[in-house]
C-alpha cells in the first residue's frame, strides 16, 4: 500500500470515529448554542460496540458452548432416569427436572452461573478495551475529542447486553431441550406448591433476567481490568482468575466476615423466585450488591481509561 493510500485509510477511520462519536469534522465549528450529539453519538458507538462483540468467532463459540450445555445436562438427567435404580436421586432441582422439563432451565442456570457463565462475561469485559488497544483500533476511535466517557459507557452497556444474550442462550436451551425430553405441565416449586405452566414460564423469564444482572459487578470489574494493560490475553486471564479465586474464597466458612461482600456470594439467591410466595431479600442483596460494584469498579475503569494516554 502507498503512502497515500495509507493517509487515506487512516483519514476515513479517524472520520468514522468522529461520526460515531458525534465530534464535528475537522474545519466544521459549531454553531451558536450547538450542543454535542451525546445521545446519537452515544447510539452509534453501541450499535458500534454491539457488532465488534457479537461478530468475533470467539463471542460466537462461547454462546455456542452455553448453549450445548443444557443439552449434556438433560441428556445425562435423562439416561439416569432411564436407568434400573437411578430414579429420584439429585438435588430439589435435578430430582423436579425429571418430572417437569421446564425445570432444566434452572438446573442449567444452577450449574452455568458458578463457573461457564462468569467465564465467559470476564472474558468478554476483560477484552472489551484492552483488546481493542492492542489491535491498535481503539486509537481510531480516539483521533477527535470523542468522548471517552461515552465510549466506555458504550462498552459497559454491550457487555451488559451480552449478559443477557450469555443468559438467554443457556435458558432457551434448557427450555428446548426439557420440552424434548420431559414432560411438560404444571410446575411443583421447591417450597411444594404447585402453578400453572405460563405462569412458571413467566418466573423462568424473570430468574434469567435475574441471573443476567447478577453479572453486572463482573463486567464493571473486567472492565477496570481491561483499562489497566495493553494486552486482551492479560487482561481476560486477569478478570477469570478473579473469578475463580473469589469463588474459592466464598467457599471458606472462616471468611464469614467478609463473604457477604464478595460478588459471588449471592449468586444463587435466585432460586428464592421458585418458592410460594417468592423470597426477594436475597434476591435486592444480591443486586445492590451488583450495583455498588458498578460504583466503584466503573468509577475506577472511568478514572483509568479517562487519563490513560491510549492513543499514543
Amino acid at each position: 500500500m502507498s503512502r497515500a493510500e495509507a493517509t487515506g485509510v487512516e483519514a476515513s477511520r479517524a472520520a468514522g470515529a468522529s461520526r460515531a462519536t458525534g465530534a464535528p469534522r475537522s474545519g466544521a465549528a459549531p454553531g451558536p448554542g450547538r450542543r454535542p450529539q451525546t445521545a446519537a453519538g452515544f447510539l452509534a458507538l453501541f450499535r458500534n460496540e454491539l457488532h465488534l462483540t457479537f461478530r468475533r468467532m470467539r463471542t460466537k463459540v462461547l454462546l455456542g458452548i452455553l448453549a450445548v450445555l443444557p443439552v449434556l445436562i438433560g441428556v445425562v438427567i435423562k439416561l439416569n432416569t432411564d436407568s434400573p435404580g437411578e430414579g429420584g436421586g439429585g438435588p430439589s432441582f435435578i430430582a423436579q427436572t425429571t418430572q417437569n422439563g421446564l425445570f432444566l432451565v434452572f438446573t442449567a442456570l444452577a450449574v452455568a452461573l458458578p463457573v461457564f457463565l462468569p467465564m465467559t462475561v470476564g472474558v468478554v469485559a476483560g477484552d472489551s478495551v484492552a483488546g481493542e488497544a492492542a489491535t491498535g483500533t481503539l486509537r481510531y476511535l480516539l483521533v477527535a475529542p470523542a468522548g471517552r466517557t461515552r465510549l466506555l459507557a458504550a462498552k459497559f452497556t454491550a457487555g451488559l447486553v451480552f449478559c443477557l444474550a450469555a443468559t438467554a442462550a443457556v435458558a432457551l436451551a434448557a427450555l428446548a431441550t426439557g420440552a424434548a425430553l420431559f414432560p411438560l405441565g404444571e410446575v411443583t416449586l421447591i417450597s411444594g406448591d404447585t402453578i400453572g405452566l405460563a405462569e412458571a414460564l413467566l418466573r423462568a423469564v424473570l430468574v434469567a433476567g435475574v441471573v443476567a444482572a447478577s453479572l453486572a459487578g463482573l463486567v464493571a470489574i473486567g472492565l477496570f481490568v481491561s483499562t489497566l494493560t495493553g494486552s486482551g490475553i492479560a487482561a481476560m486471564a486477569a478478570t477469570v482468575g478473579l473469578v475463580i479465586t473469589v469463588q474459592i474464597l466464598d467457599a471458606f466458612p472462616q471468611l464469614d466476615a467478609v463473604r457477604p461482600f464478595l460478588f459471588t456470594h449471592y449468586w444463587m439467591n435466585f432460586s428464592d423466585l421458585l418458592r410460594e410466595p417468592m423470597y426477594w431479600d436475597g434476591v435486592w442483596k444480591d443486586l445492590g450488591l451488583q450495583a455498588a460494584y458498578v460504583a466503584v469498579f466503573g468509577s475506577a475503569a472511568w478514572a483509568r481509561f479517562t487519563s490513560r494516554d491510549i492513543s499514543a
